[in-house]
């Protein structure tokens, strides 16, 4: 597949990082040479260097036969013209572009992507992206990672392994005979910075990071079987009342079991405008490291705090301050990943960046196969892909044991019609049904193959 990535930056960077890697003809194109060098040297693709809505631009980076364009650049706008140009000169099948401006993305505009109008075929939105990952947090705060799979029956959690955990130094196998009743598979542990896909001997260890799947239901007697706590957040202290921060607000707003809000926003017009945007949530004007501010806003009695101005350090020093004074739990929001190393000593519980979040959005489009969901794992070091199987693909028809997957991928879970499976060997993959993969990224290329459509399907 011929791809051209416009912008060059953390989320072009990395998305075409993956797509080098399975082969694909790559060639990313930014109006900034020194970040076109960066990418030519650290990856295996082409470089052009340009504004990448002209024409001549993405003539010399090959749009006449291009399949595919991302357009990520830093300006919406940009990006919804370098669409435009490569629909209506070049043809390029499918457009993807990054926009963050929420005026474009209100719902009743969405007539303005049609194909006769600004012709984009997937817009990806980084702030809700963000606001939906932080939403999640919420919901299992004992977990360092949160993300839904087969249309909200199964959850991906990401569990550190602590001292005090019940299951440690078990054979993986046994967790079947130990809980017959609960539906939990372990697809991944990192340990000592390598993380691996777990063979069923294989046993846990304190400090091992672990994936499982399990299904929604279970996800609380999950958490406890790991040791972790399922207190529930009823008070919440939001930092920032900008796009990320208004949209979780909004949600907490609608939300049956009702969660308790307060926002606090330096800048006084972003402040009056959120205020005017929510019906039940407090909208506090002030420095969010004032520690007076801090009390009014209740932090010290607050289960948990979201630091999700666009200050990396802002966000990491009030979560320090805000669990000093008493709040239970911390989330915070990090653009730049060379912070991440901070978060251990620091002390604070998740994070979430939205470069990682952007890059698994663009993914979920880009697959191969009838892919619904893709969810990349730490630093691109694996993926997880949901897929239906279609009557063409190599798995069809095959029980698990008797398809001949890479060691470094599982099967999670499996939803058959409307009914969740959990896996064994002896489970069969039919046509029809949809499945998630547990895959290191080495192997992705080969499980698209394995899920993809063969010519004879059309």
């Amino acid at each position: 597949m011929k791809v051209i990535i416009c912008g060059a930056g953390q989320v072009g960077w990395q998305i075409a990082r993956h797509l080098s890697n399975e082969n694909n003809d790559v060639t990313v194109v930014d109006n900034n040479p020194d970040l076109v060098n960066r990418a030519t040297e650290t990856l295996d693709v082409q470089g052009i260097a340009g504004f990448a809505s002209y024409p001549d631009v993405l003539e010399r980076a090959g749009a006449e036969d291009a399949d595919m364009i991302i357009a990520a650049t830093h300006s919406d706008e940009v990006n919804m013209v370098t669409c435009q140009v490569a629909h209506s000169v070049f043809a390029i099948p499918r457009k993807i572009a990054r926009l963050r401006s929420q005026s474009y993305l209100d719902a009743i505009y969405a007539d303005l992507y049609r194909r006769d109008h600004l012709p984009i075929d997937v817009v990806i939105s980084p702030e809700r992206e963000v606001a939906d990952a932080v939403l999640k947090r919420l919901r299992a705060p004992s977990a360092f990672d949160i993300e839904s799979f087969l249309d909200g029956k199964v959850q991906l959690l990401g569990i550190q392994m602590e001292e005090d955990c019940p299951v440690l130094n078990t054979p993986l196998r046994q967790l079947t005979d130990l809980f017959s009743t609960l539906s939990v598979i372990v697809v991944g542990v990192r340990r000592e910075g390598s993380l691996f896909a777990p063979e069923p001997g294989d046993q846990l260890f304190a400090g091992d990071q672990i994936y499982v799947f399990t299904k929604t239901t279970d996800m609380d007697r999950t958490m406890e079987v790991f040791g972790k706590s399922t207190k529930r957040q009823s008070r919440v202290v939001i930092l920032g009342g900008g796009n990320v921060g208004l949209a979780v607000a909004k949600a907490l707003e609608t939300q049956t079991d009702r969660i308790r809000a307060k926002v606090v926003e330096l800048s006084r017009p972003v402040a009056e405008v959120a205020a005017d945007a929510l019906e039940r949530t407090v909208v506090l004007n002030g420095d969010g490291m004032n520690l007076e501010l801090m009390k009014e806003a209740g932090v010290p009695r607050a289960d948990a705090i979201l630091a999700v101005t666009d200050d990396d350090k802002v966000n990491l020093l009030t979560s320090v301050r805000a669990k000093s004074v008493g709040c239970q739990m911390s989330i915070c929001l990090i653009n730049d990943p060379s912070l991440v190393g901070l978060m251990d000593p620091l002390d604070i519980d998740a994070y979430i960046n939205p470069r990682t979040q952007t890059v698994s959005s663009i993914l979920r489009h880009i697959r191969h196969g009838k892919v619904r969901e893709v969810y990349s794992l730490g630093d691109a070091e694996a993926e997880v892909i949901e897929a239906q199987v279609l009557p063409t693909s190599p798995v069809s028809g095959k029980a698990i044991r008797d398809i001949d997957f890479p060691e470094g991928v599982l099967v999670g879970a499996i939803l058959k019609g409307s009914e969740v499976i959990k896996p064994t060997g002896r489970t069969r993959i039919d046509e029809g049904d949809i499945v998630t993969l547990f895959a290191l990224s080495d192997d992705v290329p080969e499980v698209e193959r394995l899920l993809q459509v063969q010519i004879d399907f059309f």
